[in-house]
Parts: structure tokens; C-alpha cells; sequence
């Protein structure tokens, strides 16, 4: 495969670049050139272009190496499992409206979403469906990022979502923060959330929810056992707040378009996960009242 000239020309420049010892800016060149299908190598004397593969492929989570979020501090990362068409039109919106890198993790074929593609957007593919919370985790342990967040393929962007979260979790107020979100109801024993809107919370949704990730991490992460999403979100941010995190939910410029992972997924299987999940957290967390957020 040849490499055209204007591919060799940001070789050059980054070559140049490396010279003056401005790495931000050989980086940057350098996902430029990987933008277009090439990996440089620096050899004796110069470098070489080699055709790169568009993506990798992976048969395991536990095989996946850094997702390199380049110049970005925030990144936006989805599992996406289908709904190929869904996923590029919430791309779009992200992409329009905001300045952050985008990390998909899909699950089977890669199909149209290869075609997303470019210096600010990666995609790795994973043969095997380990199931919500490990695939989220993977994207947590690997992402290069300071922030990221952890964000639905059904939720779109109608607006900079993006300075407003970066701003609140640069305060180091709160290790998360996120659209949707609520209080624990005590009066039914911990079995539902109630939406007060805008405020600290004791639960963020995985709609958008939005972190830092070494403290994410720290609280290990979404739990492996989690197949299905629903829940796995809520165990997630009652083990930040057992770790002394504080959560905020905010108002964003954010919609939810149909919910695939919900409604259309399989009503009995949905429902079986879903409970496992929920009793995981009853049977970890019910009780802790001294775990969660003011009243309100």
C-alpha cells in the first residue's frame, strides 16, 4: 500500500516536531496520520509508514491494551452491542457539539460504526460478550483519559455537555457526575429511586455518567457479575459513596432516544438480570443510610 504524499508530509512534520522536542504536538500528528490508515515508525535516519489496522480485535476483555485518548482530557466511552445506525446518530451529536475523544467498545462485528473513524474516535471490538459491568470496566482500565464517561448509545447530545461536567469534576467536589439520577427511597426499604432533579444524590444513571477515573478504579469499578446493565449503575455509585465520594446529578444538554438495551432486549431475561442485580445491592448496601447523600 502506498502512502500518499500529504500522509508523508505529517510524517515529516512530526519528524520536525520530535526535533524540537514538542511531543504534545508529534502526538497529535501522529493520530493524524493513524487517522488516515497509517502507523509511523521511527527507524534509523527517518521513519516508515505502515498500513495500520483500522481497529483491533480482541477474544477477550482482559486482552484489550490502552485506548489512547491523545490530547483529550475527557472521553466518552460506549458499549455497543447492535443498533449500529442508533450509535452513529448519537456519534453525531457528540461530535457536533462537543471536544472530547470517543472510545466504542462493540461487541461482534464492527460493521458501519468503522466508518466513524477518525483522530478523535477508537473503536475496539470484542468477539465475546463478557456481559455490562466488565465491558464497562474495560473501557475504565484502559481509557488514557483523566475523565470519562461511561454514557448509554441512546443518549444524544443537543448541546456542550462536555465544559459543564469537566468544569464541576475539575473541583474535585464530587468523583461523578451525571444527568439522571435520584435518592435511595427509604420508605419502600431501598427498592426504588426517587428523581429530585438538580443536587447531590445518592445514584447516577449510566444514561451519561461522567468521572474520574482513577477514583472509579479505586472503588473497583462496575461489578463483574452485572451481565445486564440495569442496576449495575446504582451498585456502581452506592460503592463511590461507601468509598466517601460525593455524586452530582446536573441538568445537560442531553435527550434519550429509544432505549434498545431496554426495550428491546428479551422481557424474561431482562427482568432475571436486571432483579440479580438489584439484590446485590439490597443485599450489600440496604441499611447504610450513613453511605448516602442529605435528604431532600
Amino acid at each position: 500500500m502506498t502512502s500518499p504524499e500529504s500522509v508523508h508530509q505529517l510524517a515529516q512534520a512530526r519528524q520536525e516536531a520530535r526535533a524540537e522536542k514538542n511531543f504534545a504536538r508529534s502526538d497529535e500528528l501522529r493520530n493524524e496520520i493513524a487517522a488516515q490508515g497509517f502507523e509511523v515508525v521511527d527507524v534509523a535516519g527517518g521513519y516508515e509508514l505502515r498500513p495500520k489496522k483500522r481497529f483491533p480485535i480482541y477474544e477477550s476483555t482482559r486482552d484489550i491494551r490502552p485506548i489512547n485518548s491523545g490530547k483529550y482530557e475527557i472521553t466518552v466511552a460506549m458499549v455497543i452491542d447492535g443498533f449500529h445506525e442508533d450509535a452513529i446518530e448519537t456519534l453525531k451529536t457528540i461530535k457536533e457539539f462537543s471536544d472530547c475523544a470517543i472510545a466504542m467498545l462493540v461487541l461482534g462485528d464492527a460493521g458501519i460504526l468503522a466508518d466513524q473513524l477518525d483522530a478523535r474516535t477508537s473503536l475496539v471490538v470484542v468477539t465475546e460478550n463478557f456481559g455490562w459491568g466488565e465491558n464497562a470496566n474495560a473501557l475504565l482500565r484502559n481509557i488514557t483519559s483523566e475523565f470519562v464517561i461511561i454514557m448509554d448509545p441512546s443518549t444524544r447530545f443537543t448541546g456542550d455537555a462536555i465544559t459543564p461536567v469537566l468544569a464541576e469534576l475539575k473541583k474535585r467536589e464530587y468523583v461523578a457526575v451525571g444527568w439522571r439520577g435520584g435518592l435511595i427511597n427509604l420508605a419502600d426499604e431501598w427498592r426504588s429511586v426517587d428523581d429530585k432533579g438538580a443536587g447531590e444524590v445518592d445514584v447516577l444513571f449510566s444514561y451519561f455518567i461522567a468521572m474520574h477515573r482513577e477514583d472509579a478504579l479505586a472503588a473497583r469499578g462496575f461489578n463483574n457479575r452485572a451481565i445486564f446493565y440495569r442496576n449495575a449503575d446504582i451498585e456502581f455509585s452506592l460503592a463511590l459513596r461507601h468509598a466517601n465520594g460525593r455524586l452530582l446529578q446536573m441538568e445537560l444538554p442531553l435527550v434519550q432516544d429509544r432505549h434498545h438495551g431496554y426495550h428491546d432486549s428479551e422481557a424474561a431475561y431482562r427482568d432475571l438480570q436486571s432483579k440479580k442485580n438489584y439484590d446485590r445491592i439490597l443485599e450489600r448496601f440496604r441499611g447504610k443510610e450513613a453511605i448516602l447523600s442529605p435528604r431532600r
